[in-house]
C-alpha cells in the first residue's frame, strides 16, 4: 500500500473524516493499543523525541491517553472522554512545538508498523487518512525552512 503524505501547512484546517469503524472492530482494543505503543517508541528514538516525554510512567501514560483517543475516534468506548474529558487535541499539543517537519516525522513513523498490519486495504486507506489530515490541525508553528 501507498501510504501517502499530504503537504501540511501551519494554519490549514482540512476536513477530516474518521476512519471506517471497521478498523477498530478487525484491529481490536489491544490490537489499537499496541499500535500505539510501538508509535511511541518509535517517536521517542525520533528526531522529534522531545515532543514526548521519556520513557517510564508519563510515557505509558501518554501511550494510554492516546490509545483511548484512537479507540474513541474509530468508533470504540469513549475511554479519553471518560478519563480527560473532551479531546481538543490542537488546545492539548499547544504547549509544544509542532512544526510541519515535525508532523511528518510523525506521521511516517506509523509506516513501519502499520505495513506489518494484515488488514484490508479498504480500512487501512481509511485509518492512514485520518492520521494524515488530523495531524495538519496539529501543526501549531511555521515551518522552519
Amino acid at each position: 500500500m501507498q501510504f501517502n503524505i499530504t503537504k501540511g501547512v501551519f494554519g490549514e484546517r482540512p476536513a477530516v473524516k474518521t476512519p471506517n469503524k471497521r478498523f477498530l472492530e478487525v484491529v481490536g482494543e489491544e490490537g489499537m493499543r499496541n499500535l500505539i505503543s510501538a508509535h511511541y517508541d518509535i517517536l521517542v528514538e525520533s528526531e522529534i523525541k522531545e515532543l514526548f516525554p521519556p520513557k517510564g510512567p508519563a510515557l505509558e501514560m501518554a501511550k494510554k491517553h492516546s490509545a483511548d483517543f484512537f479507540i474513541q475516534i474509530c468508533g470504540g468506548p469513549k475511554y479519553f472522554n471518560e478519563s480527560r474529558g473532551a479531546p481538543m487535541m490542537f488546545v492539548r499539543h499547544q504547549p509544544f512545538k509542532i512544526t510541519p517537519e515535525a508532523r511528518e516525522v510523525w506521521l511516517k513513523s506509523y509506516i513501519p508498523i502499520l505495513e506489518k498490519i494484515e488488514i484490508e486495504e479498504e480500512l487501512m486507506i481509511s485509518f492512514w487518512n485520518y492520521l494524515d489530515i488530523f495531524s495538519i490541525w496539529m501543526i501549531n508553528t511555521p515551518s522552519e525552512n
